[in-house]
């Protein structure tokens, strides 16, 4: 398992759209085979730039997802938006303390 860490900066206008858009595939997105957790998180300092962390089973699940319909849809309407190129990191957890 490993999680799936991406940064976007929007333009400050298109944010409603793209919280609004991410309401709507959240779902779809969560329970795509492999996806195992997915959160949406917004800079405490700066309202333009958010992050996804999503945790998938292994690689080969997230590059499924990468190549679906479901990612090309949601990238074609999210991607437009960006103030900046988005950023992404895969990363395995070290330590995780409850």
């Amino acid at each position: 398992m490993f999680t799936r860490i991406v940064k976007m900066r929007f333009e400050k206008e298109n944010i409603p759209a793209f919280l609004a858009n991410f309401e709507t595939v959240k779902e779809k997105i969560r329970n795509f085979p492999g996806c195992t957790f997915l959160e949406l998180y917004n800079d405490k300092n700066d309202e333009t730039i958010f992050f996804t962390y999503s945790r998938w089973n292994d690689e080969t699940d997230l590059e499924n997802y990468r190549t679906s319909e479901l990612f090309k849809n949601v990238w074609s309407v999210t991607k437009p938006m960006f103030k900046s190129k988005a950023k992404a990191w895969s990363v395995d957890t070290l330590h995780s303390l409850k």
